[in-house]
């Protein structure tokens, strides 16, 4: 297996109260400011979302979204700028209440697209009747626990991808 493969899936969980998240508004009032367009994806839209994974991510990371894609209703959020898809995030598509992959286009990071992202589908896994949920194999740990108290759960690496490390 690919060494960066390898550190891409020794990362731990996060685990996250659902009833503790911030509110989504005022993260979307400023990406609206910005001509900026976060919602839950349409069923149609599975080709250009897809698409824009595999161009910025990887082909991995498309396979497990396109699930999402099949649930109702779609468990895959994606932001728009000028009707082109610049940034998603999914859950429920690897396993129950697992929030992930998310990512925006690496132009554009730093706007508060990501903190959208996450906001509105940890608030989708929370309407659809959990208390908490967890971030798997979670990349950046420091910025979900600063943007939703997210903790690490001990000894949770590899995780759900402990197939593809034999």
């Amino acid at each position: 297996m690919n060494v960066g493969l390898l550190k891409l899936f020794l990362v731990p969980d996060l685990l996250v109260n659902l009833l503790k998240l911030p509110p989504l508004e005022p993260a979307l009032k400023g990406l609206n400011d910005q001509g900026i367009s976060i919602r839950r994806a349409q069923p149609f839209e599975l080709t250009p979302v897809r698409n824009f994974i595999e161009q910025h991510f990887s082909i991995g990371w498309a396979d497990e979204v396109s699930v999402g894609f099949s649930n109702k209703p779609v468990s895959v959020h994606i932001a728009t700028l000028e009707h082109k898809v610049i940034g998603f995030a999914a859950h429920e598509c690897t396993r129950r209440n697992f929030f992930g992959p998310a990512g925006v286009a690496p132009h554009l990071e730093g706007r508060g697209i990501g903190k959208a992202l996450l906001l509105a589908s940890l608030l989708s896994l929370r309407e659809s009747g959990y208390v908490y949920g967890i971030i798997g194999g979670a990349g950046p740990i420091r910025f979900y626990q600063k943007t939703v108290g997210a903790s690490v759960i001990g000894d949770s690496e590899p995780g759900i991808y402990t197939d593809l490390l034999k």
